[in-house]
């Protein structure tokens, strides 16, 4: 196998940006027309000022740069937090947004400061310890009730009608919000919507060159002014942006440490939610690298919480390593990290010279925008492959999903969680092996074996792993599950993954001692237990 060490790779810094200066700018510029109205709509539907997300998307860009532990990751504003940003501004504001707003900013200020100790204390590997079908099934909440929540607002609807309504209100009164629907904002919504969601069956490689949020914005913005919204529609119904150099301001309040219990409960949540979605974009993002380069995890987390805290304090949004934008800026060629310093150099430059142009955005379009999103974390495919890999994984990612979407983050990932361990004690995992696996590690040689014993489970893989780590690069490994009562899923991806990872450094692995295991399902990667 072609060792990593044999490609070119591209250099880093003031070399790489003069190495990589047309490839890396290009990129940046594609990542930012995608970013632009994406940035805007995940802050309107926080329910904070429009221009936070994009200020966001700079720091982000600009900033983070110069410090993330990844190459080719773009950090700005995510759907996925939405949900928690605007519960916050409802929970601190009680009805007043500006001031939910600004006691929502203190507690992500904590929320990044905790993101860099993460960082500081090598907590890179966090996002292992939680098992990846309710990590799923949180993400499709999330879609849920992005579309909940954005179906109002892609009819035009009065926003005073939707206000406070949950999740399953908002889903359960759609026959009304359809009965009250604003005509000419819906016909720029649902052919938005077309657009976002038509978009990935365009074969023509040139015409998807175009980012489908920046086709909607070349559609929306035309129809709006030729059905004058200025004039005929209500206040709502645009964006509205104000003067950049005027919200520059310092906008974080810390009063909302007074109210303790909700200040607690959402700083857990922007730090925790924020560091596994970013955590698990890095990895992702690795794989996708064609230099097969490894990030960092630790220094990105560090770079995303010194983010996190400067964007808070600013009044901004808080930003991870975003999936999407991510995935965009490798398929355009991106080679450093100076493709998101430019993506966000490229939003200042526009909101300087050309935020006019955004005041002319329907609010209708941004909803289909997010819409889309929604769609595709919460899309009937996720169901169907979760119940491939098995019907306790589709247990446990619908368990999440439903405390997730009547209760909150937090208590749907608690929720499944808990049923995992309950699901693998009830099928011959021992108490004491929950937390714990004894592994052992030998060599002989060239060959070095790694013999796992009792129960090889998510909440136990993070000392496995500190065993896998061990091992130096270019070895024949052997990874013996033969003493094991039970592998759950979780595991078996992370080994599939590492044994990826160890065999594009020269290695070689091979996972022995499960033929007399008893899969759960007929995926290859599914949870089994000792016959």
């Amino acid at each position: 196998m072609k060792s990593s060490s044999k490609i070119k790779l591209p250099k880093d810094g003031l070399e790489g940006l003069k190495e990589n200066f047309s490839t890396d700018a290009i990129s940046g510029f594609i990542v930012f027309l995608l970013a632009l109205p994406l940035s805007l709509g995940i802050a309107k539907a926080s329910e904070f000022p429009p221009i936070m997300g994009l200020i966001t998307a700079i720091i982000g860009g600009i900033f983070v740069s110069f410090i993330m532990g990844s190459r080719l990751t773009i950090k700005g504003p995510a759907a996925g937090l939405i949900v928690i940003v605007a519960g916050a501004v409802a929970e601190f504001g009680q009805g007043d947004n500006t001031l939910g707003w600004k006691l929502a900013l203190g507690a992500m200020v904590l929320a990044g400061v905790i993101q860099i100790l993460f960082g500081l204390l090598k907590l890179g590997k966090l996002a292992d310890f939680f098992p990846l079908s309710a990590i799923h099934g949180m993400l499709a909440a999330i879609g849920i009730i992005i579309i909940a929540k954005q179906i109002p607002v892609l009819l035009n609807d009065n926003p005073i009608l939707a206000k406070g309504m949950s999740p399953i209100e908002l889903l359960l009164n759609i026959p009304k919000f359809i009965y009250n629907l604003d005509p000419k904002a819906t016909l720029i919504g649902v052919i938005s919507l077309a657009i976002m969601m038509g978009w990935p069956y365009i074969k023509n490689k040139y015409i998807k060159m175009l980012p489908a949020p920046l086709v909607v914005l070349l559609f929306a913005i035309p129809a709006e002014l030729m059905m004058d919204f200025q004039h005929t529609e209500p206040p709502y119904a645009l964006v509205h942006i104000g003067s950049f150099i005027d919200n520059l301001n310092i906008n974080v309040s810390f009063d909302g440490f007074s109210q303790t219990g909700i200040f607690v409960k959402y700083v857990i949540m922007f730090a925790l939610v924020g560091t596994l979605e970013s955590l698990l974009t890095v990895k992702a993002i690795d794989l996708l690298d064609p230099f097969k380069r490894k990030s960092d995890a630790n220094k990105d987390l560090i770079a995303v919480g010194l983010g996190n805290t400067l964007a808070a304090v600013l009044g901004g949004l808080p930003m991870i390593a975003e999936v999407a934008r991510s995935s965009s800026n490798v398929n355009n060629g991106a080679k450093t990290r100076w493709a998101n310093f430019f993506h966000g150099f490229f939003i200042l430059i526009f909101l300087l010279l050309a935020s006019p142009l955004l005041e002319m955005i329907p609010n209708a379009a941004l909803a289909a925008m997010l819409i889309s999103v929604g769609i595709k974390l919460a899309h009937p495919k996720e169901f169907i492959h979760t119940f491939h890999i098995g019907k306790e994984q589709l247990a446990i990612f619908l368990v999440t999903i439903f405390f997730t979407i009547f209760e909150d983050l937090l208590v749907g990932i608690a929720a499944g969680i808990v049923l995992e361990i309950v699901i693998y004690l009830f099928n011959g995992a021992s108490l004491n092996s929950i937390f714990k696996a004894p592994t052992q590690v030998s060599f002989e040689g060239n060959n070095y074996l790694i013999e796992i014993d009792k129960s090889a489970l998510f909440t136990n893989y993070l000392g496995i792993k500190r065993k896998l780590e061990q091992v130096p690069p270019g070895f024949n490994l052997t990874i013996d599950l033969m003493h094991t009562k039970i592998v759950d899923h979780s595991v078996m991806k992370n080994l599939s993954l590492f044994k990826d990872e160890y065999e594009r450094s020269g290695g070689k692995v091979e996972i022995v001692g499960i033929e007399e295991h008893k899969p759960f399902s007929s995926d290859k990667l599914a949870a089994r237990k000792k016959k």
